[in-house]
């Protein structure tokens, strides 16, 4: 692909990426600022060193109880500092990450563990009670426990303790059980070192619905993660040792691990970590720590704006923010604009590719930004629309398929071959979203050939919800769409058949599902119908229902 005009200044087209693993990053940073802020939490720093410590020390303890090259190790944490240990330690340890929301019931969190073949999962002792009732069938040869008061300050540890205000879980330890703590004070900070190719080897088994809707875990390498972190920086102007970024985008969701958590480690950066999002400590540490980096979602800069007081905080520290997941509204990206003085754009990106894959130049005049579009192709990453009947490149103008080809682009999905040829194809990745580009190279999604909803930024699968439907006995068809919602972008809404004599309330369905899968997944309304609009092959048709 030719180089854009209007393509970003400072932002070079084409890269050099080093042939490095994930965990040489921290290394590197590390080495060359050792005394800089790595991670800000509650108040307390944690500088390189100290980090990269903490991570050896972690490694040599996955190492020493048995942990090999290519085992799987799952995190089951929020955005604490543990993650971040846990997740660069099990890599040098030689180990390949799969990462479980906080969100996840038992249900979800089972099948990640079975189907990536986890044996080791790190844990916070308040997610714990997801999986009590069936650790015994997970198959797990050890399971490492952290609490949140775990790395607090000392002040806020000793006094959250004696008022009961640090939240914990009282969980019973058994065999092959360990505390965290006890693994980093008890092992020296000296892993064997573990060869690693990073073009071949896997860092990341990231679970996505993909393009079907069942979860599978995308293989990314540690080259796809160190390139795509590398574009982020560029893309962003990052300083070396001089970032400070917010970091409330949760690190267990690809794109708050690479653009929020891989790409600070790579250029030094400080990370402020919120393992919730609350609008006034997020205003309040964008002031304290002059922050200068922010990525998020429409609605979570939507509550910011919204916030009664925020004229009342200093924003203007804030440089570039690029926002994911779901259509930014203009009116909201102007408002925030107008409060920090920064830049907010939108950018475009999946799990199968690390993620990103486009972005909007961040020009503080908004004359190259383009509402609507998506932006360019970030380095190194070709885009083009493809044409569904011909299967060809089609020129600019056209609507197809979004395909994808660059360093970020997974190798497929894990144990599942037939669904990696149907999106894997020529060196190609297919995004299953429907696109055209425009005569200046901007991108733009038209439409969503899958049926994901996305709710808040989150992704929602409706085939997941609708087999959770088909468990409760009074439901013959269900079918799950997504419904246009003014704050939430969407919401699932179910459209149900009852069998033959059957009775169900609204409520009744909304709490069965409520019960079983995430939050951010159930459904909001339910709407009973004697038939639903089918094919001849029996498929109901959710076009006609939306």
């Amino acid at each position: 692909m030719d180089k854009p005009e209007n393509w970003p200044e400072g932002v070079p087209f084409t890269l050099k990426y080093p042939e490095i693993p994930v965990y040489a990053l921290l290394d590197e940073s590390a080495e060359k600022h050792p005394d800089a802020t790595a991670l800000i939490y509650q108040d307390k720093r944690i500088t390189y060193q100290e980090l990269k410590e903490e991570v050896d020390r972690f490694a040599t303890a996955l190492q020493k109880m048995g942990v090999a090259r290519r085992d799987k190790v799952a995190l089951f944490l929020p955005n604490i500092p543990q993650f971040v240990i846990s997740y660069y330690g099990a890599l040098k340890a030689g180990a390949i990450v799969t990462a479980i929301s906080p969100l996840y019931k038992e249900r979800e969190a089972v099948h990640q563990i079975h189907d990536s073949g986890a044996e080791t999962l790190v844990i916070l002792d308040l997610l714990y009670p997801a999986v009590e009732n069936v650790m015994g069938e997970l198959g797990l040869k050890r399971t490492i426990v952290t609490g949140i008061k775990d790395y607090l300050p000392t002040v806020k540890r000793v006094l959250g303790s004696l008022l009961g205000k640090v939240p914990s879980y009282d969980v019973k330890m058994g065999e092959d059980m360990h505390r965290f703590l006890d693994l980093i004070k008890g092992y020296p900070p000296s892993p064997e070192p573990v060869e690693v190719d990073p073009k071949e080897d896997l860092a990341l088994l990231q679970y996505t619905g993909g393009t079907t809707g069942i979860p599978k875990g995308a293989m990314l390498t540690h080259y796809n993660l160190v390139s795509n972190a590398f574009m982020c920086n560029a893309w962003l102007n990052a300083k070396e040792g001089e970032e400070v970024q917010i970091n409330v985008l949760p690190l267990y969701h690809i794109y708050g691990m690479t653009v929020t958590m891989n790409n600070a480690i790579a250029s030094a950066g400080s990370m402020v970590l919120f393992p919730r999002f609350d609008a006034k400590e997020v205003l309040t540490s964008i002031q304290k720590y002059k922050a200068t980096i922010f990525g998020g979602v429409p609605t979570l800069y939507t509550a910011l704006i919204n916030t009664p007081d925020i004229s009342t905080y200093d924003l203007s520290s804030i440089k570039f923010c690029i926002s994911g997941a779901s259509p930014l509204p203009p009116e909201v990206q102007k408002k925030f604009m107008e409060l920090t003085g920064g830049v907010l754009v939108e950018g475009y990106g999946l799990t199968e590719a690390s993620p990103v894959t486009h972005a909007n130049p961040l020009d503080p005049t908004l004359e190259t930004v383009k509402i609507g579009s998506i932006g360019f192709a970030w380095p190194d990453t070709e885009a083009g629309i493809m044409g569904k009947e011909t299967g060809e490149l089609l020129p600019f103008g056209n609507i197809g398929e979004l395909v994808i080809r660059g360093p970020q682009v997974m190798k497929g999905y894990w144990n599942m071959q037939e669904e990696t040829d149907a999106v894997l194809k020529d060196g190609w990745l297919y995004t299953g979203d429907i696109a055209r580009m425009d005569e200046e190279g901007y991108f733009y999604i038209v439409d969503r050939e899958k049926d994901l909803i996305k709710f808040r930024g989150y992704s929602v699968y409706p085939r997941e919800i609708e087999d959770v439907l088909y468990e409760h006995p009074a439901v013959k068809i269900a079918a799950v769409v997504g419904m246009p919602d003014d704050v939430s972008g969407e919401i699932p809404k179910a459209f149900l058949v009852l069998k033959e004599g059957a009775e169900a309330t609204e409520e009744e369905m909304i709490e069965f599902v409520r019960e079983r899968i995430a939050p951010y997944k159930r459904i909001r309304e339910v709407e009973f119908r004697d038939e639903l609009p089918m094919t001849l092959v029996g498929k109901v048709l959710k076009k006609d229902l939306r």
